[in-house]
Protein backbone atom coordinates (compact mmCIF):
# COMPACT_ATOMS: atom_id res chain seq x y z
CA UNK A 1 0.00 0.00 0.00
CA UNK A 2 2.88 2.30 0.65
CA UNK A 3 4.24 1.53 -2.11
CA UNK A 4 1.40 2.56 -4.21
CA UNK A 5 0.86 5.52 -2.37
CA UNK A 6 4.38 6.84 -3.33
CA UNK A 7 4.08 5.71 -6.95
CA UNK A 8 0.30 7.87 -7.04
CA UNK A 9 2.42 10.92 -5.48
CA UNK A 10 4.93 10.55 -7.68
CA UNK A 11 2.79 10.63 -11.18
CA UNK A 12 1.23 13.36 -9.66
CA UNK A 13 3.93 15.37 -8.93
CA UNK A 14 5.30 14.83 -12.31
CA UNK A 15 2.00 15.41 -14.00
CA UNK A 16 2.05 19.18 -11.70
CA UNK A 17 5.22 19.83 -13.17
CA UNK A 18 4.68 19.48 -16.77
CA UNK A 19 3.40 22.45 -17.81
CA UNK A 20 6.34 24.51 -16.07
CA UNK A 21 8.86 22.10 -18.09
CA UNK A 22 7.03 22.37 -20.98
CA UNK A 23 7.38 26.61 -20.02
CA UNK A 24 11.15 26.28 -19.64
CA UNK A 25 11.50 24.13 -22.63
CA UNK A 26 9.73 26.79 -24.92
CA UNK A 27 11.60 29.56 -22.91
CA UNK A 28 15.03 27.91 -24.09
CA UNK A 29 14.34 27.63 -28.11
CA UNK A 30 12.36 30.97 -28.26
CA UNK A 31 14.30 32.93 -30.69
CA UNK A 32 16.62 35.39 -28.29
CA UNK A 33 15.23 39.48 -29.71
CA UNK A 34 17.15 40.83 -32.35
CA UNK A 35 17.51 44.06 -30.50
CA UNK A 36 18.97 44.06 -26.82
CA UNK A 37 16.59 45.74 -24.39
CA UNK A 38 13.21 46.78 -24.42
CA UNK A 39 11.74 47.93 -28.24
CA UNK A 40 8.45 47.86 -29.18
CA UNK A 41 6.28 48.52 -32.79
CA UNK A 42 9.53 47.70 -35.00
CA UNK A 43 9.14 49.05 -38.30
CA UNK A 44 11.39 47.40 -40.52
CA UNK A 45 12.31 48.27 -44.14
CA UNK A 46 15.54 48.06 -46.39
CA UNK A 47 17.13 50.79 -48.09
CA UNK A 48 20.52 50.48 -50.16
CA UNK A 49 22.57 47.29 -48.76
CA UNK A 50 20.93 47.90 -45.37
CA UNK A 51 18.30 46.68 -43.21
CA UNK A 52 16.33 49.27 -40.77
CA UNK A 53 14.55 48.93 -37.75
CA UNK A 54 12.41 52.71 -36.47
CA UNK A 55 10.85 50.80 -33.36
CA UNK A 56 9.46 52.64 -30.33
CA UNK A 57 11.63 52.90 -27.14
CA UNK A 58 9.78 50.54 -24.12
CA UNK A 59 10.16 50.10 -20.95
CA UNK A 60 8.11 52.82 -19.19
CA UNK A 61 4.74 52.64 -17.34
CA UNK A 62 2.07 54.50 -19.98
CA UNK A 63 4.36 54.54 -22.82
CA UNK A 64 5.85 58.08 -21.83
CA UNK A 65 8.90 57.47 -24.10
CA UNK A 66 9.92 61.00 -25.48
CA UNK A 67 12.90 59.69 -28.19
CA UNK A 68 13.02 57.27 -31.27
CA UNK A 69 16.28 55.90 -32.09
CA UNK A 70 17.42 53.80 -35.27
CA UNK A 71 19.06 50.29 -35.82
CA UNK A 72 20.92 49.18 -38.63
CA UNK A 73 21.87 45.77 -39.66
CA UNK A 74 24.24 44.03 -42.79
CA UNK A 75 22.14 40.59 -42.22
CA UNK A 76 18.79 40.82 -40.23
CA UNK A 77 20.21 39.38 -37.32
CA UNK A 78 22.94 41.61 -35.95
CA UNK A 79 21.97 45.38 -35.34
CA UNK A 80 23.73 48.26 -34.70
CA UNK A 81 22.44 51.29 -32.44
CA UNK A 82 22.55 54.35 -34.88
CA UNK A 83 21.39 56.52 -31.65
CA UNK A 84 18.58 59.19 -31.36
CA UNK A 85 16.82 60.36 -34.75
CA UNK A 86 14.55 62.16 -33.26
CA UNK A 87 14.11 63.53 -29.42
CA UNK A 88 10.68 65.19 -28.91
CA UNK A 89 11.52 67.53 -26.10
CA UNK A 90 14.62 69.00 -28.04
CA UNK A 91 13.07 68.79 -31.57
CA UNK A 92 9.62 69.57 -31.14
CA UNK A 93 6.83 72.43 -29.89
CA UNK A 94 3.80 70.50 -30.13
CA UNK A 95 4.36 67.31 -28.13
CA UNK A 96 6.89 65.60 -25.67
CA UNK A 97 6.37 62.20 -24.45
CA UNK A 98 4.26 59.23 -25.70
CA UNK A 99 6.63 58.54 -28.74
CA UNK A 100 5.92 55.45 -30.26
CA UNK A 101 5.07 53.49 -33.58
CA UNK A 102 6.92 55.31 -36.52
CA UNK A 103 7.27 54.12 -40.02
CA UNK A 104 9.67 55.87 -42.59
CA UNK A 105 9.62 56.26 -46.85
CA UNK A 106 11.67 57.46 -49.00
CA UNK A 107 10.38 59.91 -51.84
CA UNK A 108 11.77 62.98 -53.63
CA UNK A 109 15.65 61.85 -52.21
CA UNK A 110 14.68 62.10 -48.90
CA UNK A 111 13.47 60.33 -45.90
CA UNK A 112 10.00 61.22 -44.43
CA UNK A 113 9.63 59.53 -40.54
CA UNK A 114 5.57 59.68 -39.50
CA UNK A 115 5.47 58.72 -35.98
CA UNK A 116 2.98 58.93 -32.74
CA UNK A 117 3.29 61.73 -30.27
CA UNK A 118 0.81 62.33 -27.57
CA UNK A 119 -1.54 61.13 -29.61
CA UNK A 120 -0.95 63.18 -32.80
CA UNK A 121 0.89 62.09 -36.52
CA UNK A 122 3.98 64.15 -37.06
CA UNK A 123 5.99 64.33 -39.53
CA UNK A 124 10.14 64.35 -39.80
CA UNK A 125 12.81 65.37 -42.95
CA UNK A 126 16.13 63.88 -43.08
CA UNK A 127 18.51 63.56 -45.86
CA UNK A 128 19.82 60.02 -44.55
CA UNK A 129 17.73 57.08 -43.06
CA UNK A 130 19.73 57.53 -39.98
CA UNK A 131 19.01 60.81 -39.46
CA UNK A 132 18.77 63.32 -37.86
CA UNK A 133 15.25 64.10 -38.36
CA UNK A 134 13.46 67.61 -38.38
CA UNK A 135 10.20 68.89 -38.24
CA UNK A 136 9.52 70.66 -41.59
CA UNK A 137 5.91 72.03 -40.58
CA UNK A 138 6.21 72.68 -36.86
CA UNK A 139 2.52 70.96 -35.95
CA UNK A 140 1.11 67.20 -36.11
CA UNK A 141 0.55 66.10 -39.46
CA UNK A 142 -2.40 64.26 -38.13
CA UNK A 143 -4.10 66.04 -35.26
CA UNK A 144 -5.74 64.43 -32.72
CA UNK A 145 -9.62 64.09 -33.01
CA UNK A 146 -8.84 64.28 -36.45
CA UNK A 147 -10.84 61.08 -36.70
CA UNK A 148 -12.27 58.73 -34.15
CA UNK A 149 -10.13 57.15 -31.67
CA UNK A 150 -6.94 57.69 -31.51
CA UNK A 151 -4.03 59.14 -34.14
CA UNK A 152 -1.53 56.95 -33.60
CA UNK A 153 0.25 54.14 -35.59
CA UNK A 154 1.45 55.59 -38.73
CA UNK A 155 2.22 53.22 -41.88
CA UNK A 156 3.70 55.34 -44.68
CA UNK A 157 2.57 53.16 -48.32
CA UNK A 158 4.39 54.02 -51.84
CA UNK A 159 2.46 52.42 -54.33
CA UNK A 160 4.02 51.37 -57.78
CA UNK A 161 2.81 54.38 -59.74
CA UNK A 162 4.75 56.40 -57.01
CA UNK A 163 1.21 57.61 -54.63
CA UNK A 164 2.10 57.54 -51.14
CA UNK A 165 -0.45 56.61 -48.84
CA UNK A 166 -0.70 57.46 -44.97
CA UNK A 167 -2.40 54.58 -42.96
CA UNK A 168 -2.81 55.10 -39.06
CA UNK A 169 -5.73 54.48 -36.63
CA UNK A 170 -6.43 52.94 -32.85
CA UNK A 171 -9.99 51.85 -33.24
CA UNK A 172 -10.21 51.94 -36.53
CA UNK A 173 -8.21 52.45 -39.82
CA UNK A 174 -7.49 55.64 -41.54
CA UNK A 175 -6.14 56.06 -45.06
CA UNK A 176 -5.41 58.98 -46.81
CA UNK A 177 -3.56 60.02 -50.02
CA UNK A 178 -0.31 61.96 -48.87
CA UNK A 179 0.73 64.83 -51.11
CA UNK A 180 3.61 65.02 -53.52
CA UNK A 181 5.89 66.70 -50.67
CA UNK A 182 5.07 63.98 -48.81
CA UNK A 183 4.51 66.37 -45.81
CA UNK A 184 0.83 67.16 -46.29
CA UNK A 185 -2.51 65.73 -47.11
CA UNK A 186 -6.26 66.75 -47.47
CA UNK A 187 -7.73 65.59 -44.32
CA UNK A 188 -11.10 66.16 -45.86
CA UNK A 189 -10.26 62.80 -48.10
CA UNK A 190 -9.60 60.17 -45.76
CA UNK A 191 -11.25 57.38 -45.53
CA UNK A 192 -11.87 54.73 -42.81
CA UNK A 193 -12.61 51.67 -42.55
CA UNK A 194 -13.01 48.86 -39.36
CA UNK A 195 -12.12 45.34 -40.35
CA UNK A 196 -13.42 42.28 -38.09
CA UNK A 197 -11.01 42.43 -35.26
CA UNK A 198 -9.03 45.69 -36.35
CA UNK A 199 -7.51 47.34 -33.24
CA UNK A 200 -4.54 49.49 -34.04
CA UNK A 201 -0.91 48.82 -36.03
CA UNK A 202 -2.26 48.85 -39.94
CA UNK A 203 0.69 47.83 -42.19
CA UNK A 204 0.19 47.74 -45.67
CA UNK A 205 2.53 45.69 -48.53
CA UNK A 206 1.62 44.73 -52.55
CA UNK A 207 2.53 41.38 -53.61
CA UNK A 208 1.82 39.93 -56.97
CA UNK A 209 -0.64 43.10 -57.45
CA UNK A 210 -2.35 42.16 -54.59
CA UNK A 211 -2.67 44.75 -51.33
CA UNK A 212 -2.25 43.07 -48.09
CA UNK A 213 -4.03 45.32 -45.57
CA UNK A 214 -2.34 43.85 -42.14
CA UNK A 215 -3.69 44.66 -38.43
CA UNK A 216 -3.20 44.17 -34.92
CA UNK A 217 -6.07 42.63 -32.87
CA UNK A 218 -6.78 42.91 -29.62
CA UNK A 219 -4.93 45.01 -27.07
CA UNK A 220 -0.97 45.67 -26.61
CA UNK A 221 -1.47 44.26 -23.12
CA UNK A 222 -3.56 41.33 -23.62
CA UNK A 223 -1.61 38.57 -24.06
CA UNK A 224 -3.89 37.30 -27.36
CA UNK A 225 -2.40 40.39 -28.96
CA UNK A 226 -2.40 39.02 -32.35
CA UNK A 227 -2.47 39.90 -36.43
CA UNK A 228 -4.59 39.50 -39.20
CA UNK A 229 -4.82 40.80 -42.38
CA UNK A 230 -7.28 41.61 -45.61
CA UNK A 231 -6.68 42.02 -49.18
CA UNK A 232 -7.92 44.15 -51.89
CA UNK A 233 -6.78 45.23 -55.31
CA UNK A 234 -6.80 48.43 -54.23
CA UNK A 235 -4.82 50.60 -51.66
CA UNK A 236 -8.25 52.20 -50.50
CA UNK A 237 -10.17 48.43 -50.33
CA UNK A 238 -12.55 47.64 -49.93
CA UNK A 239 -10.85 44.54 -48.26
CA UNK A 240 -11.75 40.91 -47.75
CA UNK A 241 -10.45 39.59 -44.43
CA UNK A 242 -8.67 36.53 -44.74
CA UNK A 243 -10.24 33.55 -43.26
CA UNK A 244 -9.10 31.30 -40.24
CA UNK A 245 -6.06 31.56 -38.07
CA UNK A 246 -4.05 34.70 -37.47
CA UNK A 247 -1.12 35.31 -39.60
CA UNK A 248 1.14 35.84 -36.21
CA UNK A 249 0.23 34.92 -32.52
CA UNK A 250 1.74 34.09 -29.34
CA UNK A 251 2.43 30.39 -27.37
CA UNK A 252 3.83 28.76 -25.04
CA UNK A 253 6.43 31.70 -23.52
CA UNK A 254 5.99 34.15 -26.70
CA UNK A 255 2.87 36.10 -25.68
CA UNK A 256 1.44 39.53 -26.74
CA UNK A 257 3.05 39.22 -30.54
CA UNK A 258 2.16 42.04 -32.60
CA UNK A 259 2.31 45.51 -33.55
CA UNK A 260 4.47 44.08 -36.70
CA UNK A 261 5.96 45.33 -39.97
CA UNK A 262 7.32 43.49 -43.03
CA UNK A 263 9.88 43.87 -45.42
CA UNK A 264 10.90 42.00 -48.63
CA UNK A 265 14.15 41.12 -49.69
CA UNK A 266 14.90 43.74 -52.46
CA UNK A 267 14.94 42.09 -55.83
CA UNK A 268 13.78 38.78 -54.06
CA UNK A 269 10.32 37.41 -53.33
CA UNK A 270 11.52 36.49 -49.46
CA UNK A 271 9.69 38.10 -46.59
CA UNK A 272 10.20 38.58 -43.27
CA UNK A 273 7.94 40.29 -40.43
CA UNK A 274 9.13 41.76 -37.47
CA UNK A 275 7.02 42.18 -34.47
CA UNK A 276 7.48 42.67 -30.59
CA UNK A 277 6.19 40.65 -27.64
CA UNK A 278 5.65 40.28 -24.36
CA UNK A 279 10.08 39.96 -22.71
CA UNK A 280 10.85 36.71 -21.61
CA UNK A 281 10.01 35.34 -19.07
CA UNK A 282 8.43 38.60 -17.53
CA UNK A 283 7.53 40.96 -19.70
CA UNK A 284 4.21 42.61 -20.15
CA UNK A 285 2.50 45.26 -22.33
CA UNK A 286 5.16 48.02 -21.17
CA UNK A 287 7.99 45.59 -20.99
CA UNK A 288 8.28 44.27 -24.84
CA UNK A 289 10.97 43.05 -27.17
CA UNK A 290 11.54 42.57 -30.99
CA UNK A 291 11.62 40.16 -33.10
CA UNK A 292 11.76 38.53 -36.91
CA UNK A 293 10.79 36.16 -38.20
CA UNK A 294 10.40 34.81 -42.19
CA UNK A 295 6.75 35.39 -43.80
CA UNK A 296 5.54 32.98 -46.58
CA UNK A 297 2.77 32.82 -48.87
CA UNK A 298 1.02 29.73 -50.01
CA UNK A 299 0.27 29.04 -54.16
CA UNK A 300 -2.92 30.97 -53.99
CA UNK A 301 -1.16 34.00 -52.26
CA UNK A 302 -2.51 33.63 -48.91
CA UNK A 303 0.16 34.55 -46.19
CA UNK A 304 0.89 31.38 -44.01
CA UNK A 305 0.61 31.48 -39.92
CA UNK A 306 4.33 32.90 -39.01
CA UNK A 307 6.26 30.18 -36.62
CA UNK A 308 7.53 32.32 -33.56
CA UNK A 309 9.81 30.04 -32.80
CA UNK A 310 11.55 29.50 -36.01
CA UNK A 311 15.52 30.30 -35.47
CA UNK A 312 16.09 33.80 -37.78
CA UNK A 313 18.95 32.85 -40.43
CA UNK A 314 21.48 35.75 -41.89
CA UNK A 315 19.74 37.42 -44.84
CA UNK A 316 22.35 39.86 -47.23
CA UNK A 317 21.13 42.41 -49.85
CA UNK A 318 22.59 41.49 -53.23
CA UNK A 319 22.47 44.67 -55.52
Amino acid sequence: MVTIKKALTLLIAVAASAPLMAQEKDTLNAPAPVLPGVYADPNITAFGKKFYIYPTTDGTTGWLSTSFTCWSSDNLVDWKNEGVILDLPRDLTWAKERAWAPTIAFKNNKYYYYYSANTNIGVAVSDKPTGPFKDPIGKPLIAKGTKRGQMIDPMAFIDDDGQAYLYWGQGQCNIVKLNADMISCDTSKITSIKPQGYNEGPFMIKRKGVYYLMWSEYDTRDPRYSIAYATSNSPLGPFTKAVGHPVLKGKGVVKGAGHHSVVQVPGKDEWYIAYHRFKIPDGNGYNRETCISPMRFDTDGNILPVDVFEKLKPVKIKK
